[in-house]
């Protein structure tokens, strides 16, 4: 039974000597900075369609509503839900009718009104109180007015800076005019 018990412990020896080490453990490693996070991908470019012809653009979405009330009355275009992107209004009393683009800026804008006879420069200017939106007044006499109604469909509203209005030129706006006459 020696022999025996000195066989295995050999044995044991023969193993213990060829088996390899435990590896050593690997260290934690270093703090590496976080990695960068993706650059953002930009939204798509959207460029819109020039028209040699303003007449060729396509309508503004949209449609017109028209309000009577005492001492005014107006008509303003715009979707169902939103506000309105522009306006007519008639001051009765004053005989004058105010152009009213929905936007908001501080200064003054040049604004060109197009129609199928007429084309012309205007400055819009802040609403006094504050209220988004740019403005500019016109006696109820003006060539334009009558232009702006009967033009062949519609007219356009170019205001610096701003996306181009196609509206059409629809009974609601030629009764604006004429109740400030």
């Amino acid at each position: 039974m020696k022999a025996s018990s000195a066989i295995i412990a050999c044995i044991c020896f023969v193993l213990a000597c060829c088996t390899p080490p435990a590896p050593e453990p690997t260290p934690p490693p270093a703090a590496t900075a976080p990695a960068p996070a993706p650059a953002p991908i930009p939204a798509p470019m959207t460029t819109r369609p020039a028209y040699d012809n303003w007449l060729d653009a396509p309508q503004t979405p949209g449609n017109w509503t028209y309000r009577d009330g005492s001492g005014f009355s107006f008509a303003t275009f715009g979707e169902a839900g939103q506000a309105a992107v522009f306006g007519v209004e008639c001051m009765k009393r004053q005989r004058t009718v105010r152009l009213v683009r929905g936007a908001r800026s501080n200064i003054g804008i040049p604004t060109r009104i197009r129609t199928e006879t007429a084309d012309r420069m205007l400055t819009v200017t802040p609403a006094s109180d504050g209220r988004p939106m740019l403005t500019v007044t016109l006696p109820a006499a003006d060539s334009l007015l009558d232009a702006m109604a009967l033009s062949r469909g519609r007219f356009a509203v170019e205001a610096g800076g701003l996306p181009a209005l196609y509206l059409p030129a629809w009974p609601e706006v030629t009764r604006v005019v004429e109740d400030c006459r």
